[in-house]
């Protein structure tokens, strides 16, 4: 293993002081994203506010949303009641009770898995397009390729390229990791030492005399330790480049034998399995969460929505997504009755985008929202490929029923945009709290995550709750509503995110704003009104 040498190290360890101190001084609440910041003083969606003034005493109606997402954990004390039943079918009896083509859909379908078990770890896009072209190409020069195949070449020769960085940059950062976790324990069984008999405890180490700068940087490093699960965090970075190089990157790995289907049948869609949490379902479980975890038991937390009740559609492995599995979730979850699909999920590539686009169509046909993050990569989406999206690469028409989706922080002012989202002024829609996020996860368990995976649910929630309350409102109302009663912060002056650069909010996104529960369903009140005066008319 390369070593680091220990200027690097120190100032490694410095930095994870940083973001240490940063975490201790200024925690967020846990339920910061459902708080006011006129009252509360934070950015959230001042849903509290909205619940005590237009629907308390209210009865809404139960709104189906799908959850397109790595599975959820069904079984989840704060989701009790909260996932959708498909009343028409008969658990476990291995019969197509509702002859929809998928044999004990209770609570929705797993389009990742097989008779024999189900997908967890699957390639990038990339890598998927890269061993097709790989497999015409290797060992081919240019005299050998034909005039109608010279662009694909081109391609093939970049994207050889872009694989040997990425694999690279992944063996690299990897190591890194390993280095920066032996230092670590390096400085605590020094610390350990001087310390004798005391404790290894944050107020024994403060109390050390200063030592020579090798031996400060070793006490930060161990207070760090002692303050946040370093050691846990450096193990999981490692086991995600880990994950990389075995499965993302492989290009002998084939998940899809799991499966089991007529892969290259992209009209296929009755095969997969009812395994709904799946063998890895924390990202789906905390989705799930925000959008409708029970607001009344007093445990855990409070989703948006009280009414909602989530379908679970499993197409996200830890890996790319497949077109074929997109399209065929958001068809099933249109046929299934529900009003709103939550897609938080992405890529850069869609080699398959029509399917996507024609399911997509389909959906906005059957009055349904479709909800979807605008991703982590601190790239404007104006100028940089994320998929899927509302554009129909054929038609070019835009889909009526679709909200695109930014993260915002916990905090006002130059951080307002989470460093980490993505944006857009023609792409994004709105922005809605996405950074350290209280939600489920699986066996009953709660974490705090951040991205605009966590944003994406908190507008589904929010939309879900409008449709339980004002019924007679359309997904195009619905969207109308959301993205014209926002948080106004146009004018607020932010960091770009990834960008050292400074603008306006309003640039990142088409509305400047952040979505506002109270609001939007102030808005929906005046939107029902004027649609009972037509009726009554």
């Amino acid at each position: 293993m390369n070593k680091l040498n220990n200027r690097l190290l120190l100032a490694l360890s410095f930095f994870f002081l940083a973001l240490g101190s940063i975490a201790q001084e200024n925690e967020p609440d846990n339920n910061w994203m459902n708080l006011d910041r006129n009252i509360d003083n934070y950015p959230g969606i001042s849903l509290e506010k909205a619940y005590e003034t237009f629907l308390s005493g209210k009865e809404g109606k139960e709104v189906v949303v799908a959850v397109i997402d790595s599975g959820v954990d069904v079984e989840h004390e704060d989701l009790q009641g909260k996932i959708w039943v498909n009343e028409d079918e008969i658990a476990g009896n291995g019969i197509d009770d509702d002859n929809n083509g998928y044999i004990d859909d209770v609570h929705g379908w797993n389009f990742i898995g097989g008779a024999n078990g189900d997908v967890e770890f699957d390639n990038l896009e990339f890598t998927r397009i890269y061993i097709q072209l790989r497999n015409r190409f290797l060992n081919k020069s240019k005299s050998d390729i034909a005039s109608s195949e010279k662009e694909d070449y081109a391609r093939y020769l970049s994207m050889q390229t872009q694989y040997d960085n990425r694999v690279k940059a992944a063996e690299e950062s990897k190591t890194e990791y390993q280095a920066i976790l032996m230092f670590y324990d390096m400085s605590v069984k020094a610390v350990k030492e001087v310390l004798g008999k005391k404790e290894l405890t944050v107020e024994n180490v403060q109390a050390l005399p200063a030592g020579d700068e090798r031996f400060e940087a070793m006490k930060e490093l161990t207070l760090l330790g002692l303050s946040a699960d370093l050691k846990k965090d450096l193990k999981e970075g490692m086991k995600h480049f880990d994950e990389q190089l075995d499965f993302m990157y492989n290009l002998d790995f084939d998940s899809r034998k799991i499966v089991g289907d007529n892969y290259e049948d992209k009209t296929e869609r009755f095969y997969g399995n009812n395994n709904y949490e799946g063998p890895s379902a924390n990202h789906g479980t905390h989705v799930a969460g925000i959008i409708a975890a029970d607001r009344n038991n007093e445990i855990g937390m409070k989703g948006i929505a009280d009414k909602a009740k989530i379908m679970v559609l499993r197409v996200v492995p830890n890996g790319d997504e497949r077109d074929k599995d997109v399209a065929n979730a958001i068809r099933y979850a249109a046929d299934n009755g529900a009003r709103v699909i939550n897609m938080s999920f992405g890529k850069s590539y869609s080699p398959e985008k029509y399917l996507v686009d024609e399911a997509v169509a389909y959906a906005e046909s059957k009055g349904v929202l479709m909800v979807h993050a605008a991703g982590n990569s601190s790239k404007n989406t104006d100028i940089t490929n994320n998929y899927p999206n509302p554009v129909n690469e054929v038609t070019r028409e835009v889909c009526s029923t679709w909200i695109e989706v930014g993260a915002s922080n916990w905090v006002s002012g130059l951080d307002l945009p989470a460093s980490f989202s993505n944006y857009g002024r023609r792409s994004v829609d709105v922005f809605a709290p996405g950074v350290d996020i209280y939600s489920t996860t699986p066996d009953n368990n709660y974490e705090e995550n951040s991205g605009t995976s966590m944003a994406s649910p908190v507008v589904a929630g929010l939309a879900a709750l409008i449709m339980s309350y004002y019924p007679d409102l359309s997904a195009k109302d619905v969207k109308e509503i959301i993205v014209n009663s926002y948080s106004d912060y146009k004018k607020e002056k932010v960091q770009i995110p990834g960008n050292k650069k400074k603008t306006k909010f309003k640039k990142l996104s088409k509305t400047g704003g952040v979505v506002n529960a109270f609001n939007a369903l102030r808005m929906a009140k005046d939107y029902q009104s004027l649609i009972s005066e037509k009726k009554g008319g």
